[in-house]
């Protein structure tokens, strides 16, 4: 009895690891989130602004995010939990880019600037390749994760564009 016990336990995951996931892709969707908290598309000038063909219902934008920043913890926990000589580097441009992340939503919405909001993601579509480079560095599997993300921030880069355009 005692040794199928410990054959059932070993196959078990250890939850230690398993709850540090669990709190890195916590953190990072509450960071993410953060943005939303304090600015919103609901405003009227946001309303009246011409938007391209192409622009998705409301609700893509929370589930796209959502997603993208469980992926992001997951590869961020993968990255923490490494070796590898390359972790600091990485560690440090996802900070970066998270920071830059979170000043997209206040520059396009709280101050209405869609051409500074372009700038913004600019410069962060650039962080996240980096990072995605660092991260697939130091795991593929990490590096992997954060393919949806380059791909969610090129077509808001798009998005972000023409409606600047639409409405310069």
């Amino acid at each position: 009895m005692v040794a199928d016990f410990a054959s059932v336990k070993r196959r078990l995951p250890d939850r230690d690891p398993l709850l540090q996931a669990v709190g890195f892709v916590i953190l990072v969707n509450l960071i993410g989130s953060l943005p939303g908290v304090l600015s919103t598309s609901d405003t009227a000038w946001f309303q009246q602004l011409e938007k391209p063909w192409f622009y998705p219902p409301g609700i893509t934008f929370s589930v796209a995010w959502t997603v993208i920043f469980t992926l992001l913890g997951i590869a961020l926990w993968l990255v923490w939990r490494s070796d590898s000589s390359g972790r600091r580097l990485a560690l440090g441009l996802f900070a970066v880019q998270m920071v830059v992340n979170v000043t997209w939503t206040p520059a396009f919405f709280s101050l209405e600037a869609p051409l500074a909001a372009l700038g913004i993601i600019v410069v962060l579509w650039v962080l996240v390749a980096g990072t995605l480079a660092a991260f697939a560095r130091v795991d593929r599997r990490a590096g992997a994760l954060l393919v949806p993300y380059i791909a969610w921030v090129t077509f808001a880069a798009v998005l972000n564009f023409e409606i600047w355009r639409l409405n310069a």
